[in-house]
């Protein structure tokens, strides 16, 4: 069970980790790429394009946009959030995926190796859509006074696969 706000910003550090580990192996092996404007511009375009269909998929309820809306006003209180809730640090230590890191890290040096030394940065196109997921979901609960869990909970069968919220004042139990 991990706050879901926490799960976005893991992915973040996730892409950025798996860009660290593989940019030195790229660039030693092909060199360093030249600076193209022409490329530049086309990835800039490309990063607020998907910023822009982030905040499509988390604000609106359409299901072939990607719309995550239609979760949101389908949550399932948890039955007995002491018992189940980690705390904070925990919750951020679940969120972190290491087989997440190893496939990113491994497409972009596939595409750094065999396509061009600046493939290893594909995984970056990932980062503005959990920006403005992470940023839209922490206002969210904010306005709603509530924060918003995912994860399975055994006591909770019925609750598979759906998002679960609890009130703040529990979101540090012990």
């Amino acid at each position: 069970m991990v706050r879901y706000v926490h799960h976005q910003l893991a992915v973040i550090v996730e892409v950025g980790v798996a860009v660290a580990v593989t940019a030195p192996v790229v660039f030693g092996v092909r060199g360093l790429p030249q600076a193209d404007s022409e490329k530049a511009l086309l990835a800039l375009y490309f990063i607020g394009a998907v910023g822009f269909s982030g905040l499509l998929a988390i604000s609106t309820r359409s299901r072939w946009l990607g719309g995550e809306k239609y979760r949101f006003e389908s949550i399932v209180s948890l039955t007995d959030p002491e018992a189940i809730l980690p705390t904070p640090h925990e919750s951020m230590r679940r969120s972190f995926d290491g087989l997440f890191v190893v496939h990113i890290a491994l497409l972009s040096l596939v595409f750094g190796l065999l396509w061009d030394p600046w493939g290893i940065a594909w995984g970056l196109g990932l980062i503005p859509d959990r920006i403005v997921m992470g940023v839209y979901v922490f206002f969210w609960e904010r306005r709603h006074g509530i924060l918003l869990w995912y994860g399975n909970v055994e006591e909770q069968p019925l609750g598979k696969g759906q998002f679960f919220y609890s009130s703040p004042r529990f979101s540090t139990p012990g």
